[in-house]
C-alpha cells in the first residue's frame, strides 16, 4: 500500500497522517505538546520538543498502518505559520524557545514602526498588518534581547525559519537545507508578494540580516531526502504549505472566488482571489495561497487568534469541561447563552481589528448565569468572529458568500456548525474528509512526485458530509450580532 506522510504540526500537537490515493485516512497518530507562558502576552514552544512529537507520531502513523518506509511515496509539510525560530547553524540548536504567533511581545516595535510611517510600506509590499503577529518583528525581538544573538547574526551564524524551515532541517539532517515555501514566506513581514522575493528594504528597517533568511521555493516540488539514519529508503519531502493555505489546497478551493473557514486553535477564513493580488480595503490580509511550478495563486484571510483555543480554556483555565469534546453536550443543555458574551481577545484581536492591546472580556453575567451559558457564549464567539471576518470578505469583493465550506478538527461538532450558519445565514458544509490542513499537505507532495495526476484528481476526492441550514431569521441574528460588536468594543485597547 503506497502512501503520502503528511506532517500536521500544529500550535497545541503534532499530528502525522497517512493518505492513500484514495484519499483515505488510513492512519493518525497526534500528540501534544508543553506551552510555555513566561510572561502575560508570551507565548512560547520549545522547537525541540516540536521536533520530537513530530518525529514520534510519523513513526506512531506509520506502525498503526502497517507501512514501512518504503512505501511512503512524498512526505508533505503544513505547519503553524508565523511561529519563529531562530538556531545556529554549527550546532542546529535553537537560541531561544519558538516564539508563537500568538505571542503579543513585540507589540511596541509595532508601534513605533506605524509612528514612523512605515505601515504603508510593509502593507503594500507584503499584503500583511504590521502586527506581533507575523514574523519579521519576533526575529528582531530575538536578534535585540537574546545575548550575541545579533553579533552572531552578523557573522552569518544564525538561521531563521518558521516551523516548516524547522523540521526540514532535521529530516534532511542536510546543512544547506535551509528552505520554506512562498506561503509561508508570504507570513512573516519580509515578502515581497508581488517579486516573490526577499525584500532588502524590509529587512532593513527591522536590521535583520539577509543571510538568515531560507531559499524560498514553490509549495509543491522535491526539496530533499529524508535522511538516512531516520528513514533508510530516503522518501523525498515535496509539498509544503503553511497550515491555512494547506486547508485551502485541501478543499480543492482552485478557483478565484472558492473560499473556506479553518476552525482550529484559532479561525482562519481564506478565499482564493486568483493569479493576481487583492488589495483589502476592510483589515483583510493579502497572502501567497501556494505555488505550482510558475503558476502562483494568492488569497484574502481573515485570521482569528483564538477560536478551538476558547475551549481549551473552558477545559485547563477554568476547568468546567474535562475534555473539549465534552462543550457540545454543556451548551446543549441551554437553549441560549442567557445574554451571556464571550469576547475571547486572549492574544489580542485579529481580522478585521487588529488590536494588539485587547484582552478577553465575559460580560452579561447574572446570578442566573451558568456554566452550560459560559460554554455556549464560547461556542458563539468563535462564530461571531468568523462572522466579522467574512462580513470584511464580503465588502472586498462586493459578493455575497452563498454557503460556506469548513474544516477543521472543530467542525465536527455539530452544535457549533449550526450555530455558525444561524449567525451567517447561509449554509455551512462539512466534508467527510475534515483533516484538510494534512490533506493539502499530502496532495501538494503527491502532486510533486506523480502519485496524484492532477487538480482534478485532488477534487475528485472531495465529498460533502453535511450541510447546516441557518435555523433562525435574519433579525434574530442581527440583534445577536448588534450585541456581540458592543462586547467587542469594550475589550479594545485595554493593556495600553
Amino acid at each position: 500500500m503506497k502512501c503520502v506522510l503528511a506532517l500536521d504540526q500544529g500550535t497545541t500537537s503534532s499530528r502525522s497522517i497517512l493518505f492513500d490515493q484514495s484519499g483515505t485516512v488510513r492512519a493518525v497518530a497526534q500528540r501534544e505538546f508543553k506551552q510555555h507562558f513566561p510572561q502575560s502576552g508570551r507565548v512560547e514552544h520549545d522547537p525541540n520538543d516540536i521536533w520530537e512529537t513530530q518525529q514520534f507520531t510519523a513513526r506512531k502513523a506509520m506502525h498503526h498502518a502497517g507501512v514501512h518506509c518504503e512505501d511512503i511515496v512524498a512526505i508533505g509539510i503544513a505547519n503553524q505559520r508565523e511561529t519563529t525560530v531562530v538556531w545556529n547553524r554549527k550546532t542546529g540548536q535553537p537560541i531561544h524557545n519558538a516564539i508563537v504567533w500568538q505571542d503579543r511581545r513585540t507589540a511596541g516595535i509595532c508601534a513605533q514602526l506605524k509612528a514612523d510611517g512605515a505601515e504603508p510600506l510593509f502593507r503594500q509590499k507584503t499584503g500583511l498588518m504590521l502586527d506581533p503577529y507575523f514574523s519579521g518583528t519576533k526575529i528582531k525581538w530575538l536578534l535585540d534581547n537574546v545575548e550575541g544573538a545579533r553579533k552572531q547574526a552578523e557573522r552569518g551564524e544564525l538561521a531563521f525559519g518558521t516551523i516548516d524551515s524547522w523540521l526540514v532541517w532535521n529530516l534532511t539532517n542536510d546543512r544547506h537545507r535551509h528552505i520554506t515555501d512562498v506561503s509561508n514566506a508570504s507570513r512573516t513581514l519580509l515578502f515581497n508578494i508581488h517579486t516573490l522575493e526577499w525584500d532588502d528594504e524590509l529587512l532593513g528597517l527591522l536590521g535583520i540580516p539577509r543571510s538568515m533568511m531560507p531559499e524560498v521555493r514553490a509549495s509543491s516540488e522535491v526539496y530533499g531526502s529524508v535522511d538516512k539514519f531516520q528513514c533508510e529508503c530516503g522518501c523525498p519531502i515535496s509539498g509544503i504549505a503553511g497550515d491555512q493555505q494547506a486547508a485551502l489546497f485541501g478543499q480543492a478551493c482552485f478557483e478565484a472566488g472558492s473560499s473556506k473557514n479553518t476552525y482550529g486553535t484559532g479561525c482562519f477564513l481564506l478565499m482564493n482571489s486568483g493569479e493576481k493580488p487583492v488589495v483589502s480595503e476592510n483589515q483583510l490580509l493579502t497572502t501567497v495561497a501556494w505555488q505550482r511550478g510558475n503558476e502562483v495563486n494568492y488569497a484574502l484571510e481573515g485570521s482569528v487568534f483564538i477560536g478551538g483555543a476558547v475551549v481549551q480554556w473552558l477545559r485547563d483555565g477554568l476547568g468546567i469541561i474535562e475534555s473539549s469534546s465534552d462543550i457540545q453536550k454543556l451548551a446543549a443543555q441551554v437553549p441560549d447563552t442567557g445574554g451571556v458574551y464571550l469576547v475571547p481577545a486572549f492574544a489580542g484581536l485579529g481580522a478585521p481589528h487588529w488590536d494588539p492591546h485587547a484582552r478577553g472580556i465575559l460580560i452579561g453575567l447574572t446570578r442566573g448565569t451558568g456554566k452550560a451559558h459560559i460554554a455556549r457564549a464560547a461556542q458563539e464567539a468563535i462564530c461571531f468572529q468568523s462572522l466579522e471576518v467574512l462580513r470584511a470578505m464580503e465588502k472586498d469583493t462586493g459578493q455575497p458568500m452563498p454557503s460556506l465550506q469548513v474544516d477543521g478538527g472543530a467542525c465536527a461538532d455539530n452544535l457549533l456548525m449550526q450555530l455558525q450558519a444561524d449567525l451567517l445565514q447561509v449554509p455551512v458544509e462539512r466534508p467527510k474528509l475534515v483533516e484538510t490542513t494534512a490533506f493539502g499537505a499530502a496532495a501538494l507532495a503527491g502532486l510533486a512526485v506523480g502519485f496524484w495526476k492532477d487538480a482534478a484528481d485532488i477534487s475528485a476526492i472531495r465529498q460533502v458530509d453535511r450541510t447546516f441550514e441557518p435555523q433562525i431569521g435574519k433579525d434574530e441574528a442581527e440583534s445577536r450580532f448588534a450585541k456581540w460588536k458592543k462586547a467587542v468594543e469594550r475589550c479594545k485597547d485595554w493593556e495600553t
